[in-house]
């Protein structure tokens, strides 16, 4: 008899979408201690921080916008895939019932909206992955339309940033897409940067680089330095909280690496608002944890 996971994913939802992680609030107050008291960047993000207090308490949305539901599931041999992305759309349109997910899926010719968040194959996005072990982990992540939108890609050479084939026009293709958001997609933010593949995978590494430990160091050296110095130097371009100036405009970068074409060295930045919404459940037997 295979594991009904339908209500299991609905409370993933619910944590995902109404209670911040630890991690991400910690680094907002941090954020807040290093503004102006009285000024513009200090009152938006003391705003966000008590919005954060209110919705974890009340179980409400973090962000009105709910964003695009996005699963990763790593799965062992024998897991019915299909039955799987059954219960988990079941379980997206539930958190919708429940008003913990705003209805987001329209369709894009008639524009008329599902009304429970699911619409084709591709919404919500699941991606599946087979792994050794019995653990059936699912990460998901609620990636907002403003985020969304100041996302970028870039095929270098790029002759009007002086970008090169090197790590060097990496940096500053990405400073270019940070500054080119002038706080829209609701700084501070955070990045996530692949290097190579192809226009589709780049794009799908830097949005899985976004599933790091928000505290974790790069296992590449010098990816890790590159990680550092661009969300140093993002923040010292005075974009700040919600374009508003001051010091916080990026608080994290998280950057991967993927195998490309002689011909083609894409780099694409996934932008991840303040509302940083991603969660892990994890399940052993019949026992069931969140992350």
């Amino acid at each position: 008899m295979e594991l009904d996971l339908t209500k299991p994913i609905l409370e993933l939802i619910r944590l995902t979408s109404t209670d911040l992680p630890m991690p991400v609030e910690k680094r907002l107050r941090a954020a807040l201690g290093k503004e102006e008291p009285g000024s513009a960047a200090y009152g938006a993000l003391e705003t966000i921080l008590k919005n954060v207090e209110m919705t974890r308490k009340n179980s409400t949305p973090i962000c009105q916008d709910t964003g695009t539901p996005i699963f990763y599931v790593h799965h062992p041999a024998g897991v019915n895939t299909g039955t799987l992305s059954i219960q988990i759309r079941a379980a997206v349109a539930l958190a919708t019932k429940r008003a913990y997910l705003r209805p987001n899926a329209v369709h894009p010719i008639t524009g008329k909206n599902t009304g429970n968040n699911v619409g084709d194959d591709h919404f919500p996005s699941i991606y599946f992955t087979q792994v050794e072990g019995e653990t059936i982990t699912i990460d998901l992540m609620l990636k907002g339309g403003g985020c969304e939108n100041v996302g970028r890609q870039y095929s270098l050479p790029d002759d009007r940033l002086g970008a090169g084939r090197d790590l060097e026009g990496v940096r500053k293709a990405v400073l270019d897409a940070v500054y080119q958001a002038q706080g829209e997609g609701c700084s501070p933010g955070f990045l996530g940067v692949a290097i190579g593949g192809d226009r589709g995978t780049s794009y799908a590494a830097s949005k899985e680089a976004l599933l790091r430990n928000l505290d974790d160091s790069n296992t590449d050296i010098t990816l890790d330095e590159l990680e550092n110095r661009i969300t140093a130097e993002s923040n010292q371009l005075g974009i700040g909280p919600m374009g508003f100036g001051g010091h916080a405009t990026v608080l994290g970068t998280k950057i991967v690496s993927t195998h490309r074409l002689p011909a083609s060295f894409f780099v694409s930045v996934s932008y991840m608002c303040w509302a940083y919404r991603r969660r892990k459940m994890i399940v052993t037997g019949t026992e069931i944890a969140y992350e």
